[in-house]
């Protein structure tokens, strides 16, 4: 399989928006077509800018992800976002229960159960390695496990708690063989993936590092080619 870079643009940075989210979007195609295809990144914009970024990287092997989905069905939801308007959107999935966007274990059984008639993944979030088993046996296709309390602060989970990575693989293989596991929180560079990647993750959940950058480029780069030699065991 290979390695995989998540970049979660959030929505209370400046860079989320606009011309910046796109030049995040074009160094990621970048990337992709300088590696061949050996690193998969996965795109995650504010809703205001999805429709714009699907048509950035359309055909380039990146991929775009919603933030959050709502659990409601299209109708009278003023305000909320339903699986079908960012399917329309054109994502091909979507990220639930971020720990700054919660939610209840049943409706992320739901958003999981539809997200897959619908034909999107879906790339749930857990703040520890237990919670992780949990939303594992929900099948969705990722979990990413981020400890809260170092996401946005630059130390890396890969650093400050490796054990919190490798009790995650641990206890999501015991329920769940096929998911996908993803690590997050502080990854700052290279070193952060390379690690994650060692102690038994697929890649990582990323943000700040990236889209706060002033050269995107660059530590797309540095994070890309270190999941490659990561899973050749350089």
């Amino acid at each position: 399989m290979k390695p995989i870079i998540v970049v979660n643009y959030k929505a209370y940075y400046p860079q989320s928006f606009g011309e910046h989210a796109l030049r995040i979007a074009r160094d990621a195609v970048r990337v992709v077509k300088e590696l061949g295809g050996g690193v998969e990144i996965v795109l995650a914009p504010p809703y205001t800018e999805i429709r714009r970024v699907v048509e950035e990287v359309a055909g380039s092997g990146v991929r775009v992800f919603a933030q959050h989905a709502d659990p409601v069905e299209p109708g009278a939801v003023t305000g909320f976002m339903p699986l079908e308007g960012l399917k329309e959107a054109g994502v091909s999935g979507v990220i639930l229960n971020h720990s700054e966007h919660r939610l209840k274990l049943a409706d992320i059984n739901s958003l999981v159960k539809r997200a897959a008639k619908l034909g999107l993944e879906t790339l749930v979030c857990a703040d520890e390695p237990e919670t992780g088993a949990a939303v594992a046996a929900l099948e969705p296709n990722y979990v990413a496990v981020e400890p809260p309390e170092l996401i946005g602060t630059g130390i890396s989970v890969s650093k400050a708690k490796p054990e919190v990575i490798i009790r995650s693989v641990e206890l999501i293989r015991r329920v769940n063989s096929r998911v996908v596991i993803l690590t997050g929180a502080g990854i700052t560079d290279g070193q952060d993936v390379y690690s994650a990647i060692r102690y038994g993750t697929s890649g990582v959940l990323v943000a700040s590092a990236i889209v706060k950058a002033k050269d995107p480029y660059s530590v797309i780069r540095d994070m890309a080619v270190s999941a490659l030699k990561a899973v050749t065991g350089q």
